[in-house]
């Protein structure tokens, strides 16, 4: 992958240092505040216990919640998308749909297709007119009912946007407070030179829109419908 580079930035802040008629810096020193409440939400919450908050924000995010353990899975999940009456889903090409028993889900019933890195209009084509689409969550916020979605290789962001209802699955252990923690998680990676996506989705529940009444309208500009399934994977 080509990287970018940067030419003359020295030569570009002492001119622009000049002109603004003052010294430039030798080294930029992060502030440290005192208080930092953003860290003090849901503190020391348990894994049960942020299930419990997840829970609670869905009620309000008009988004379904059920329970299961990875050996359920396979059963549980072709349960609901016939529940929504699914004739059509994509997925993800991901290596925790075949470990969860989800690799192959087609049926006389169902039309399974899994995003084809090598696929380009042929994905999207599908997408679009999938009744369901399902991924995994890569880390799951708490406090607002957020599925966090790296996108990347074989991890089209249509999957999740583009079909009328979206399943998302939870690992368990994918639960964090807020924001806070899924910010810092990224910073990290990219500190310590790991390549991430450069798409990052957060997603909160079904698509929804207010006009200037305040009236919520959901369902709008994509899943009429979510769903979480969180798994127990601890």
């Amino acid at each position: 992958m080509a990287t970018g580079q940067i030419h003359n930035r020295s030569s570009f802040l002492d001119n622009l240092t000049k002109n603004l008629g003052r010294e430039r810096p030798s080294e930029v020193v992060k502030p440290r505040w005192q208080q930092n409440p953003q860290w003090e939400v849901y503190k020391g919450y348990s894994q049960d216990k942020l299930v419990g908050v997840l829970k609670k924000q869905c009620e309000l995010i008009h988004t379904e919640v059920h329970e299961t353990v990875t050996a359920e899975l396979s059963t549980l999940i072709p349960h609901l998308i016939k529940q929504y009456g699914g004739k059509s889903v994509v997925t993800w090409d991901d290596p925790r749909f075949a470990e969860a028993g989800l690799s192959e889900m087609d049926d006389e019933d169902i039309t399974h297709h899994v995003w084809d890195t090598e696929g380009g209009e042929e994905n999207l084509t599908f997408s679009a007119t999938a009744d369901v689409g399902i991924t995994f969550s890569d880390t799951t916020l708490a406090e607002s009912g957020t599925v966090v979605l790296y996108s990347d290789k074989g991890k089209g962001r249509a999957v999740s946007l583009l079909p009328a209802v979206y399943i998302a699955i939870i690992p368990k252990s994918t639960i964090v407070p807020r924001m806070t923690q899924a910010a810092k998680s990224i910073h990290d990676k990219i500190e310590s030179g790991e390549l991430v996506a450069s798409c990052v989705n957060f997603i909160s529940g079904p698509s929804n829109s207010a006009d200037i009444e305040m009236n919520l309208i959901v369902g709008v500009h994509g899943p009429v419908k979510a769903t979480y399934v969180i798994v127990d994977d601890l």
